[in-house]
């Protein structure tokens, strides 16, 4: 898988090589062996250069996620809790980055209004974006779209958690930008967006916890710890464009397994949404 992963994003065999420290002959044989294996031709060759088949392409980015979640189970931080995905990243800087999904359900029993209004809305809008619907969270929200180079921020809630925690002209100044990348490295930037293609392949309704550091008031300030429930939400723009809706409302309760519950004391009283509905 890391040799078909390689050559796959270098189409390069010699760049692969020298990034898998391995040999020619044996990514030639790993390559074989998958396709042999699969039943499928991964690669053409096209005046010596090689070219993703459509079947090749397809296979990409589930083997670089399979790999991805191995490193990290390798690590002991990768598991399944209830059937609902969890993993950790503590990096040597002092970095951290924990997420676990959470019920669709928690929503009713947790104390945030603003996500049970958003839930709603979103049922409401029948998940069209501009639906009158929307109206009451519109200003919470952080809206998303895909393209070649991750997800791009398109709209931030004036009085959204991202622009509580860093300002406004800094969340105001994010629009247009790749919001995917991660102190963590690749990745667990694969890791940590697969909430998000979960979200834009069945367009439907999530619910993570997430708890980390985040550098507080702009990209400069002292890293402090946020702990929040995102709701992302498939929408419709008005072209009938697909985009993803986030809400996210600071933790009341810890329910991220092996986290201690007193981590939320840690957290600025800054970071809070008043949201009357």
């Amino acid at each position: 898988m890391r040799s078909f992963t390689a050559l796959a994003r270098t189409l390069n065999l010699s760049v692969a090589v020298a990034e898998l420290g391995s040999t020619r002959q044996t990514v030639r044989r790993h390559i074989a062996q998958l396709e042999e294996a699969m039943g499928v031709k991964l690669f053409e060759v096209e005046q010596r250069r090689y070219v993703l088949t459509e079947k090749g392409m397809r296979a990409l980015a589930p083997a670089q996620a399979l790999l991805n979640q191995g490193v990290i189970w390798y690590q002991g931080q990768f598991e399944y809790v209830a059937g609902m995905l969890r993993f950790s990243f503590e990096g040597e800087n002092g970095w951290v980055y924990h997420q676990q999904q959470q019920p669709l359900s928690t929503i009713w029993s947790c104390r945030s209004e603003l996500l049970r209004a958003a839930l709603k809305a979103w049922t409401l809008s029948e998940a069209m974006l501009e639906s009158g619907h929307m109206a009451t969270i519109r200003p919470y929200i952080v809206a998303y779209r895909e393209n070649a180079e991750g997800w791009i921020c398109v709209e931030v809630g004036e009085s959204s958690f991202y622009s509580n925690w860093f300002g406004w002209a800094q969340a105001r100044s994010s629009v247009g930008r790749n919001l995917n990348k991660f102190p963590g490295g690749d990745v667990l930037a694969s890791l940590a967006d697969a909430p998000f293609q979960d979200i834009s392949t069945g367009r439907g309704v999530r619910l993570d916890q997430v708890l980390t550091k985040l550098p507080m008031g702009g990209e400069d300030g002292p890293l402090r710890f946020a702990a929040f429930d995102r709701l992302l939400m498939g929408v419709s723009l008005p072209d009938g464009s697909p985009a993803i809706m986030s809400v996210v409302d600071r933790a009341c309760e810890v329910r991220i397994s092996d986290v201690d519950s007193t981590i939320l004391d840690n957290m600025p009283e800054e970071a809070r949404i008043d949201f009357i509905n």
